[in-house]
């Protein structure tokens, strides 16, 4: 674990942040952030070649597949032999998967659910105990305001992060007795790579025969030119950060922290509207299939 150029000095309260998904995005904004306020940071990715930058900065790396078992359990050994135990988690590896319901295969879903969840859930057990022994502890989720809603096309990641709100709801409550706390952090949209990424899981050109194939061009469309746009209420990778950080070195940190103004309207709305209300809304600025 040794960074390919020197590290800052550690800040006198400085923390072992762990951060999952730092290949682009959030993950990677949040790893310099960190390692400039003095932290020791160590910064993952599946595909270790892409955190070279960060290694230049002095930030420790390490490959991390959060799908892959030994690729976990041999991370978090690896910062537990180096610095004792992992004192703040950032589960932050993530990716959409957008599709209708009937056209998803199950290995797509199962793919969905391996990242997005099983993932989040390994990275907590594989990291509780030596927080535990040390008394001591964060573990911060990146859920999404999709974790309140589910639109059309967006299912299976958004039950991906309804199943991270879940589990954090529970998780709180077990590990507060051993001075563990346990953040949500609920980004709207922001302006990284995830609408590539998610236009990416869409299947390409529709067949002919396709009966969902307008609604997918017309989805794809929408997420690659105008969901992550600031005109459409997107932030920056740098705000979310802001509130990434302030999640995971607070003092005394909320439960949760929704980023943007489009993720907590959305979310009241959710909360506060009949179904009926809010599905109108979902109609108004969601293509939906159009029927032959």
């Amino acid at each position: 674990m040794t960074p390919a150029a020197p590290a800052a000095p550690a800040a006198p309260n400085a923390s072992t942040v762990l951060i999952t998904g730092c290949s682009s995005g959030m993950g990677r904004e949040a790893a310099i952030a960190l390692h400039r306020l003095g932290h020791r940071v160590v910064a993952t990715a599946r595909r270790p070649e892409t955190l070279a930058d960060l290694a230049a900065l002095g930030i420790t790396t390490l490959p991390l597949d959060v799908t892959d078992e030994q690729s976990m359990t041999s991370a978090v050994a690896a910062v537990e032999a180096e610095h004792g135990q992992v004192d703040v988690l950032i589960n932050n590896a993530a990716y959409g998967l957008h599709l209708p319901v009937e056209s998803a295969t199950p290995e797509e879903v199962r793919a969905q659910f391996e990242t997005n969840v099983f993932g989040v859930v390994r990275m907590a057990q594989l990291v509780l105990p030596g927080m535990r022994r040390a008394g001591r502890g964060r573990i911060v989720n990146i859920s999404s305001m999709a974790g309140r809603f589910s639109p059309p096309g967006g299912a299976f990641y958004h039950s991906s992060k309804h199943a991270v709100e879940a589990i954090s709801d529970s998780l709180r409550l077990e590990v507060a007795p051993f001075g563990v706390d346990v953040v949500v952090v609920q980004p709207g949209p922001t302006i990284t790579g995830f609408g590539a990424t998610a236009v990416g899981t869409m299947h390409g050109a529709p067949a002919a025969d396709d009966p969902y194939g307008t609604f997918r061009t017309r989805l794809a469309d929408m997420y690659a030119n105008r969901a992550f746009t600031r005109r459409s209420g997107a932030v920056s990778a740098e705000t979310a950060t802001r509130v990434i950080v302030r999640a995971a070195t607070a003092a005394r940190p909320r439960a949760r922290y929704a980023i943007g103004g489009l993720a907590r309207g959305t979310m009241l709305a959710k909360r506060l509207l009949p179904d009926a209300a809010f599905d109108a809304i979902m109609r108004r600025n969601f293509p939906l299939p159009e029927p032959a």
